[in-house]
Formats: structure tokens, C-alpha cells, sequence
């Protein structure tokens, strides 16, 4: 599927072909949630890094988080102008790039349910909307952001 974005400002769009385009995973951990999380969680897509357009490179700014005293290898792009989390991408998966789905005006698909991720890492303040069939984890979620897509058959 693909889908275009852009930050709030419109400094910066961009477009890419998404094999994962359900927005199903809420992350709590305080890294999402505070670079993107204004619910108290993010939620990432995953599309091929090669198709990824962007227009107004110029505005994006990259930031990579420490994660237990090391810097992470992720990393996060947001808009320099309005501060918009737009994606992750990642050096270890270069073929791939993780869009924020805030970022992402194209219409997307409903999740059949939703899978809460990083639980242990949510705040008190924030209310986890875990509804009947959806799935909670403390840590990781067993299936990948592929598995889970394959599983209910929303591969693009």
C-alpha cells in the first residue's frame, strides 16, 4: 500500500510503499512515547526503505536514543521546522523504514485488534485502551511487525 505523510508544518512530505500498513502495535516505552507518543504511545508501519521519497530533506533532523547507557543504531526523523516524529529507520534492517502513523495522511486500514506493547514502561497518567481480543505485553510481543501482518493476512 502506499502512503503519504508529512509533518505539521508541511516542511517536510514524503512517500513509501508499506508491507505492513495496519496500524495494530501502540508502543508505551519512553522513548515512542515521548518523541511521538502524545497518547503515551507510538504507532509504527513498516514499508521498504528503497521506495521511501521525501521532499524537504533539508527540514528533517535525526535523533538516535541511549538505551541502557548505549546509543542506539535507530534512527528517528522528525521535522527541524514544527518537531512532527515522521520515522525510524535502522541500520541492523536497512532495507526497511518505520513511518510513524501520525505522520500518515493516506487513509489507513483498521486493526482487527490491537496489540500493546512496552506496558511495563507506561506511565501511570496513561489509560491503556486494552479491549477484548486485543493483546498485552510487558516487554516485546511475540510476533514481529511482518508475523502479524502474514497472521491476519494485511500484507501489502
Amino acid at each position: 500500500m502506499h502512503l503519504e505523510g508529512s509533518c505539521r508544518c508541511g516542511a517536510v512530505t514524503f512517500g513509501c510503499d508499506a508491507y505492513a500498513p495496519v496500524p495494530y502495535l501502540r508502543c508505551y516505552c519512553s522513548i515512542c512515547r515521548k518523541t511521538d507518543g502524545g497518547g503515551g504511545f507510538a504507532i509504527n508501519l513498516g514499508a521498504h526503505a528503497d521506495s521511501l521519497k521525501v521532499t524537504g530533506e533539508e527540514h528533517v533532523g535525526v535523533f538516535s536514543a541511549t538505551i541502557d547507557g548505549r546509543l542506539s543504531s535507530a534512527e528517528r526523523r522528525f521535522c527541524r521546522r514544527c518537531g512532527s516524529a515522521l520515522w525510524v529507520w535502522d541500520p541492523t534492517w536497512p532495507e526497511l523504514v518505520h513511518p510513524f502513523a501520525s505522520a500518515i495522511d493516506t487513509p489507513l486500514p483498521a486493526p482487527p485488534h490491537v496489540v500493546h506493547m512496552m506496558l511495563a514502561d507506561k506511565p501511570d497518567w496513561v489509560r491503556a485502551d486494552i479491549r477484548d481480543g486485543d493483546l498485552a505485553h510487558q516487554g516485546y510481543p511475540d510476533r514481529s511487525l511482518r508475523d502479524w501482518h502474514e497472521a491476519h493476512g494485511l500484507l501489502s
